[in-house]
């Protein structure tokens, strides 16, 4: 019997948020004999509460579904709507009717840890009422921070963006060596410092810029950051520094709060910039050499020019997968990555208990930060370096990147 199928995207975009869609999108539209039509969500969950949902056929038609590959952002648009935390209230049912009005038997949702949290309830919801719609998370996020899988898409090429943006920005720095200088260039991270660490793979050499690397799971003094900056200026003058934005006292409290209160977003995150430059003024008035900050805000995420190629194929096929798995009746997972043992690097698609993953953030383990919290070490690097391997060729017209549009 066939199903129809409807697929959304949620949270912050990627590179590659759209190479998963495309896979669940172009596997469904090949599963003639198990899925009907393919609707997306336009904004998520919240869109289709509203009835935005689009008919995604006529993309592969058009041709329109191969530019998507390549296609940085949320093609189909995105949310940040948390479902309630109880299954009684009133939206529950009435996102069900409309999965009845709509023939829906297939659901996913790609992105993060908050929409993990949706699938998660979607799915418990789905169990209390007997509904056998299947629900499956695609997972997303350049923080790399979901827990049960070795990495997610979205991770890789937002590191490779990372690791060469810092090494422009260092031979940048190096340019005049009369006087000394802290280049201090900030990075998303909140909780989980595994993409400022991937700053560490823009060095040429040991010792090489960047030197000094904060990441959040460690608590950063300031008092201790002086003296790091000091030390580090006797060996290489033009000191390229890399924090994340989520950098902390180990006491709950932000970095860039000391300089001013923060808001929240509709989750109750904080949202966090100006750590860099904090830093930036307490290295000018603390030791008075030449010194600027760098935020790389959404750029290492929205940047299709040095997309992985190793990060969209496999955001591709987690999306392909997820219909697999769906179709064969699994339902309340995620797609997940397990690495395999070898020299060479291999990768297994595997389905995660979602209810394990939602609301839960992996970080990066303690014993590959070194130097007192102050750099990372080699183990990073050795996990780091496979997942930004290969280039892609992105589509272009009158010498510019060609996108899909909705």
């Amino acid at each position: 019997m066939k199903r129809n199928v409807i697929v959304g995207q949620s949270g912050g975009p990627t590179a590659v948020i759209n190479a998963s869609l495309y896979g669940v999108v172009y596997e469904a539209l090949n599963r003639e004999d198990a899925c009907g039509t393919v609707y997306g969500m336009i904004n998520g969950i919240e869109g289709f509460l509203n009835d935005q949902i689009m008919d995604m056929e006529p993309l592969e038609q058009s041709g329109k579904l191969e530019l998507i590959r390549t296609t940085p952002g949320s093609f189909l648009g995105s949310c940040r709507y948390k479902l309630p935390e109880d299954l009684g209230d009133e939206v529950y049912p009435k996102l069900f009717e409309k999965f009845a009005q709509y023939g829906i038997g297939y659901f996913f949702y790609i992105g993060g840890n908050d929409s993990m949290d949706t699938v998660s309830k979607l799915s418990r919801y789905a169990e209390q009422i007997g509904s056998d719609i299947r629900f499956i998370g695609i997972p997303k996020t350049i923080d790399n921070d979901l827990v049960h899988t070795d990495h997610t898409p979205g991770f890789g090429s937002a590191a490779k963006y990372v690791a060469s943006t810092v090494r422009e920005i260092a031979l940048d720095a190096s340019v005049y060596d009369n006087k000394k200088s802290v280049t201090i260039v900030e990075i998303m991270g909140r909780h989980a410092g595994w993409l400022t660490a991937a700053s560490v793979l823009a060095r040429k050499f040991e010792g090489d810029n960047p030197v000094l690397v904060y990441l959040p799971e460690t608590a950063f003094d300031p008092e201790k950051f002086l003296g790091d900056v000091r030390a580090a200026l006797e060996k290489v003058p033009n000191l390229v520094v890399c924090i994340s934005e989520g950098i902390n006292d180990g006491q709950g409290t932000f970095i860039c709060e000391l300089a001013s209160s923060v808001g929240v977003d509709t989750f109750g995150h904080k949202m966090l910039t100006g750590s860099g430059k904090y830093l930036e003024n307490l290295v000018k008035e603390k030791i008075g050499v030449k010194v600027r900050s760098v935020e790389l805000n959404v750029l290492q995420r929205c940047s299709s020019a040095m997309l992985s190629g190793t990060d969209q194929k496999e955001a591709i096929a987690s999306g392909a997968y997820g219909v697999k798995c769906a179709i064969e009746g699994a339902t309340g997972k995620m797609v997940a990555f397990r690495r395999l043992p070898g020299e060479d690097y291999r990768t297994d698609y595997v389905l995660e208990d979602v209810n394990a993953i939602c609301n839960q953030e992996k970080t990066v383990p303690a014993e590959w930060i070194t130097k007192d919290g102050s750099d990372v070490g080699r183990e990073f690097t050795a996990y780091a370096l496979p997942l930004i391997q290969g280039e892609v060729k992105v589509p272009s017209e009158n010498g510019l990147p060609l996108f899909a549009y909705r």
